[in-house]
């Protein structure tokens, strides 16, 4: 009698790789994924740091050239943003006479017309609370990677990415209507745990969509999306330059992802691990008719002779089910090592992004250039990961990665054009790894508790990324400290991939037994 996961995987196969019926789940799957590329990224045209200079009460409205050098200090050849001369005039008329050489803090600022939270917040020369708003963002997805995971597995695919990105929509367009910092950070909190878990939801869900051969494929198309939403982001900031309107923008398409309830059928591989196969049936019968084939019937018996063990399993609470996965000592020590391979991505690929001091120019243009060098390493990692498999990819581009970051403390400053090319090598090879571990993760853990274990693994990955704004204090002490660091930890990942179970054009595994024997 075959595996219900094999039984499923050869449904897939003969209703073709990318049938009619994966196509349109698949394009609306994509949705989410392009939407959260922008949403992961907002927070930095919404919190931009601009100029503003402090308040000369006393000058405002003349003209700065007869008065401003004499009024504002001057730090690093720029005229400070939070400090100004002592004026003394006992008229309190404009004089260049009346400033002294004492340096005073501000008491209020004049702020370019660049629109910021900054401006609207009066945040000037508070960066803490700047970036304190990027912080409680981050803060949200240690609560929704882990709900969002196991609601997903306890209750479908389908209704925790409509929900979640419902959730992220209505969050989103509050925020926009703020009308102080303090609402401002909650529902920069709130957006992401209740919203931030429909990406992993998606993901997971267009995994389980596809026979193995076609999962790499799946897993670039839906990077392709979330590139592409990067990308856009930064053009609409560009064009809209205004925070209330890009988040208005961005965050109403989101509220329509509801729909998907009624639009989407439930994963048939999920429905069959709660042992619903008269449901999965159902969407299957609808996929053949969608691509106009006939699935053997010797096929879908296979598939109800294993439908009663999964419903003894399906009857099983499903915190004993997390129980028994980490009481496996296999899979313990495999949760554990996904997690230091997906937290050394988000350290590595998030800290190389903010130490960059290498473009510069107009900011919305570089940060699209920065996202577009991962749509090549995409593709490259679309065309090695079936050839090459998982495991031989990981040890390699975590090796690549350590290689380039440490190259880049024996390049002298001088040589900027070498140090520009060895850090977006270093960015190209993490962003292979990042996808790649996307993939290993959703292909080592069994289908009942899937979505749980990757949302762990992605929780836990979000330590990195939370560190990774820290490295640049490294550079205080030593200028490439923080390169050494990712190279650092990218060479133990390279060594500690060793262990992973080599999953390439394997089914993905249905329970713990199937997931074990991986080993």
């Amino acid at each position: 009698m075959k595996e219900v996961g094999s039984a499923v995987d050869e449904v897939w196969a003969q209703l073709g790789s990318f049938g009619r019926y994966t196509r349109i789940h698949y394009a609306l799957l994509l949705v989410p994924c392009y939407l959260y590329g922008m949403y992961g990224s907002v927070y930095n045209f919404e919190a931009m740091d601009i100029n503003y200079r402090c308040k000369v009460p006393q000058c405002e409205g003349i003209n700065e050239t007869l008065w401003l050098e004499y009024a504002i200090p001057k730090e690093n050849n720029k005229l400070s943003k939070c400090n100004r001369y002592r004026f003394l005039n006992e008229t309190d008329q404009c004089d260049i006479k009346g400033f002294s050489g004492e340096i005073v803090g501000c008491d209020s600022y004049v702020y370019n017309g660049v629109d910021s939270v900054v401006k609207d917040f009066d945040l000037g020369c508070q960066n803490w609370k700047r970036t304190l708003i990027g912080t409680m963002y981050g803060a949200g997805f240690f609560i929704s990677l882990t709900t969002t995971g196991i609601l997903s597995d306890k209750y479908g695919r389908i209704k925790a990415l409509a929900v979640a990105s419902f959730s992220s929509g209505v969050f989103g367009l509050i925020r926009s209507f703020s009308i102080n910092y303090e609402m401002l950070i909650a529902t920069e909190f709130l957006e992401t745990a209740f919203g931030a878990g429909a990406y992993n939801a998606a993901f997971v869900l267009g995994m389980e969509l596809v026979q193995p051969k076609g999962r790499v494929f799946g897993n670039t198309l839906i990077n392709f999306a979330y590139i592409s939403g990067t990308m856009t982001l930064s053009l609409l900031a560009w064009y809209l330059q205004n925070w209330r309107y890009l988040l208005r923008t961005i965050y109403t398409p989101a509220i329509f992802i509801i729909t998907y309830l009624f639009v989407l059928n439930e994963n048939p591989r999920w429905l069959l691990s709660k042992g619903r196969y008269e449901e999965a049936l159902t969407v299957i019968k609808k996929a053949e008719t969608m691509n106009n084939v006939k699935i053997r019937e010797e096929v879908l018996t296979s598939l109800k002779a294993g439908t009663n063990q999964k419903e003894i399993e399906a009857h099983e609470s499903f915190l004993s089910v997390l129980r028994k996965m980490l009481g496996s000592k296999i899979i313990a020590f495999r949760v554990l090592l996904c997690c230091y391979l997906w937290m050394t991505c988000s350290f590595t690929y998030y800290g190389l992004s903010i130490n960059s001091v290498f473009l510069a120019g107009n900011k919305y243009l570089n940060f699209s250039i920065v996202a577009f060098v991962e749509i090549p390493a995409n593709f490259v990692c679309f065309m090695i990961l079936d050839k090459f498999g998982r495991k031989k990819v990981l040890v390699t581009v975590y090796m690549l990665s350590a290689i380039f970051c440490m190259s880049l403390s024996f390049i002298p400053e001088d040589l900027s054009i070498w140090r520009l090319v060895l850090y977006l090598c270093g960015k190209f090879s993490i962003t292979i790894a990042y996808s790649t571990v996307y993939v290993t993760v959703s292909e080592v853990f069994p289908t009942n508790a899937r979505q749980s274990l990757l949302a762990f693994c992605a929780t836990t990955g979000r330590i990195g990324s939370t560190l990774a704004p820290q490295t640049p204090l490294l550079a205080l002490y030593y200028v490439n400290l923080p390169t050494i660091f990712f190279a650092c930890v990218a060479l133990l990942a390279s060594m500690l991939a060793l262990t992973l179970p080599e999953t390439i054009n394997k089914t993905l595994p249905d329970n713990l037994e199937e997931a074990k024997s991986f080993s």
